[in-house]
């Protein structure tokens, strides 16, 4: 049938190795020891390195840059107000045409009914 792609690992060093599966046995089965083992030396506890804080940096614009961002900012502004404008424009013509189009519909129709 189908079979997966596994992934490679890359590693901190540019090496690449493959994920590699333990080959799987039915006669084995696996040791689950939730004691840990005792000895008779005296262990440390390692510290925790805390987690270094990434920094992002911060935006600072120029005037120049300052002036790009509002005349961006004034062209999209203007560029969306005449698009929506012109769509409810069409929408105003559209509705007229068939007010119209209903008028001229009914003054013919009943002109026959009056015959």
């Amino acid at each position: 049938m189908l079979r997966p792609r596994i992934p490679v690992n890359p590693l901190p060093t540019g090496l690449v190795a493959p994920l590699v599966h333990p080959a799987t046995t039915a006669d084995v089965e696996p040791c689950h020891n939730t004691q840990p083992v005792a000895c008779d030396h005296h262990h440390a506890q390692t510290p925790v390195p805390a987690a270094p804080r990434v920094q992002v940096p911060a935006v600072r614009l120029t005037p120049t840059g300052l002036i790009a961002v509002v005349a961006g900012g004034a062209g999209l502004v203007l560029i969306v107000g005449t698009v929506l404008v012109s769509l409810l424009l069409a929408v105003a013509i559209s509705a007229a045409s068939v007010a119209v189009c209903a008028v001229v519909l009914r003054s013919l129709l009943n002109g026959q009914h009056k015959r």
